[in-house]
C-alpha cells in the first residue's frame, strides 16, 4: 500500500484546522446569541453592570488549570481576556480611561492586552483625572498603576467618598516575569452592587504621623503597604488585606504600634493574584 505523500498529509492537516478554526468561530457566534438573552433577561430586571470581577476571576482561573500544549499561555489568556471584555462592551457600551502621566507605552500595553481595540481608550495625564472621568461617566472603567505613576499626593484618597469610584480589580491577574503586559495596575469603576471579589481589600488609612512599628504591625495580619503619601497635616497610606482581616483588625495594629488617631476606609476590593514563576511551571494563588 502506497504512503501519503508529504503533500497530502498537509493538505489534510490544513483541512482540520480549517475545520476547527471554523468551529470556533461558530462557537464564538453562539455565545453573542446566549450574551443577546442575557441583555433581554437583565432589561426586564432593570439593568444592572455588566461588569463582573469575581466571575472574570474564576473564568481566568479555570483556563490556566486545564491550558496545555504547545499554544504560549500569553495568547490564551490574551484571547479570553479580549472576548470576555469585548462581551461585557456589547451588553453595555463603555471605555477605558488610563493614567499616562509615567508614558503611555506599558499602559498602552496593559489596555489593549486586557480589553483589545474594540473598547475606546482615553489616556490621561494623572490618576485624579481618570478617577474624576470615571465618576462622571455612565459606566466607564479606570486603569491608574499600582505606584500612581507621576501622580504626586494620596490619588487613593479620592476615592473614599462612599459614591465614589471604587477598586474593582488588579490587572494582570496572572502574574509572572515574562507577562507582556506586565505592568500592575487598578481598575476602577464606580462602586458594584455585586459582583466584586471579595478576596482582597484595599483600604486607605489616614494617621496622625509615621511610626517605624506600622510596617510589622501590618504584616502580622497579612496587610502589605502598597504606597504612602502627606494627606493634610497627617499622613495616607494604602493598603491592601486579605478578605478576611477587617477594618477593625488593621485599626488595632495600629493602635497596637503607636499611632494614636488612624481612620480606615475601604476603597475597593480585587480577585487574589494568581503567580505563575515562569510559563512553564505550576501555578499558584496569592494575595
Amino acid at each position: 500500500m502506497t504512503e501519503p505523500s508529504p503533500d497530502n498529509i498537509l493538505a489534510e492537516l490544513r483541512v482540520e484546522i480549517d475545520r476547527i478554526d471554523a468551529s470556533v468561530h461558530a462557537l464564538l457566534m453562539e455565545r453573542g446569541q446566549i450574551i443577546d438573552r442575557l441583555i433581554e433577561v437583565k432589561g426586564r430586571q432593570g439593568g444592572g453592570s455588566a461588569f463582573r470581577p469575581g466571575r472574570e476571576a474564576t473564568m481566568m482561573r479555570r483556563l490556566l488549570s486545564r491550558h496545555k500544549g504547545l499554544l504560549p499561555l500569553d495568547t490564551i489568556e490574551g484571547i479570553w481576556r479580549i472576548i470576555i471584555s469585548t462581551f461585557t462592551f456589547v451588553q453595555a457600551k463603555y471605555s477605558v480611561h488610563a493614567d499616562c502621566s509615567a508614558g503611555d507605552v506599558a499602559m498602552r500595553d496593559s489596555v489593549r492586552f486586557h480589553f483589545g481595540f474594540t473598547v475606546p481608550f482615553i489616556n490621561h495625564g494623572g490618576a485624579g483625572e481618570v478617577i474624576d472621568a470615571v465618576g462622571r461617566s455612565d459606566g466607564d472603567l479606570g486603569l491608574i498603576r499600582l505606584d500612581g505613576g507621576a501622580t504626586a499626593g494620596a490619588w487613593w484618597s479620592q476615592l473614599i467618598p462612599p459614591l465614589a469610584p471604587k477598586i474593582i480589580a488588579r490587572l494582570p491577574l496572572v502574574d509572572r516575569p515574562d507577562h507582556p503586559a506586565g505592568l500592575p495596575v487598578f481598575a476602577i469603576s464606580k462602586p458594584l452592587a455585586e459582583a466584586a471579589s471579595r478576596e482582597v481589600y484595599i483600604h486607605a488609612a489616614v494617621i496622625d504621623r509615621w511610626n517605624p512599628r506600622i510596617p510589622e504591625a501590618m504584616k502580622r495580619t497579612g496587610a502589605s503597604i502598597l504606597a504612602t503619601a502627606a494627606e493634610g497635616i497627617g499622613l495616607s497610606i494604602m493598603l491592601s488585606a486579605p478578605g478576611e482581616v477587617s477594618a477593625m483588625n488593621l485599626r488595632a495594629e495600629f493602635l497596637e504600634a503607636g499611632v494614636s488617631d488612624v481612620r480606615i476606609h475601604e476603597i475597593g476590593s480585587h480577585a487574589a493574584v494568581y503567580e505563575i514563576a515562569t510559563t512553564n511551571e505550576s501555578s499558584r494563588v496569592a494575595a
